[in-house]
């Protein structure tokens, strides 16, 4: 469902927006009225980009890579130097890598998992601010995960449980900022397969049987029992970032069908 000018006048960044959770994000805040900067290191952003501003939304894209701190500047200076301002973050980039028992993981792909799911959320926050401050308020929406509690993939629950920190104690730091953050926290969600895997390598057979776990556990801590939809995550994320949600801060919401993660 869209509402109709429900971001009017609001000037909205949404990283991870080529594919996924985060296309569907950008694609809905720029169809209820925001300018908006769609944020990817994939090329993928450019036409997503393109195709909403064919439909006549005042949307720009910037490539950047959000594990770096200069990639998250370059971010915030594009999107100044295009709209003036800073209304709101949805600060979507990370997700799982591997997925296998911890003893299984080597040093690097620790440090990648983590690189991939924290960072990515910790320079946007850090970058926005300043202008946020300056500007005399914002919304920042980070988007965790339930799997904070779940298998196979212990570097990533660790990315994600520093997220949640992120979010309830920047929020303490920033109300009378009046700054609100929120963590959306996605369950299981169907999703079309990634144009850009995140790992670039096949999956082995053993580690095939290890992903299966995931779901498996994903679907039993579930009380519907289902995934959800990139829809279910979309909406909610939207209804946080509104004015509809000016009175929740500092708190992550599970959007999971009864998983609390």
């Amino acid at each position: 469902m869209i509402f109709q000018d429900r971001f009017k006048n609001k000037i909205a960044i949404v990283t991870g927006a080529a594919q996924g959770i985060g296309k569907g994000v950008a694609k809905r805040i720029a169809k209820e009225g925001a300018k908006t900067v769609l944020v990817d290191r994939s090329d993928v952003v450019l036409e997503v980009t393109e195709n909403l501003k064919k439909e006549g939304y005042d949307v720009i894209a910037v490539q950047a890579d959000l594990e770096t701190f200069e990639g998250f500047e370059k971010v915030v200076n594009s999107t100044i130097e295009t709209f003036g301002k800073i209304d709101i973050l949805i600060n979507n980039v990370g997700g799982t890598i591997w997925a296998k028992p911890f003893q299984h993981y080597t040093e690097e792909e620790i440090l990648k998992e983590v690189n991939r799911s924290l960072f990515p959320t910790l320079w946007g926050c850090r970058s926005v601010l300043p202008s946020m401050i300056a500007n005399g308020g914002g919304v920042i929406i980070n988007v965790s995960s339930v799997a904070t509690r779940s298998v196979n993939r212990v570097p990533y629950a660790a990315a994600k449980g520093g997220v949640n920190a992120i979010t309830a104690s920047l929020a303490f730091e920033q109300a009378t900022n009046n700054i609100r953050i929120i963590g959306i926290a996605p369950g299981g969600t169907e999703a079309p397969q990634r144009i850009i895997p995140r790992n670039e390598n096949p999956q082995t057979e053993k580690e095939i049987l290890w992903y299966q776990e995931i779901i498996d556990q994903t679907r039993e801590s579930s009380l519907q029992k289902r995934y959800g939809t990139i829809e279910d995550q979309v909406s909610t994320i939207l209804f946080a970032a509104s004015d509809e949600a000016q009175y929740i801060t500092g708190v992550t919401i599970p959007v999971a069908g009864g998983d609390l993660g």
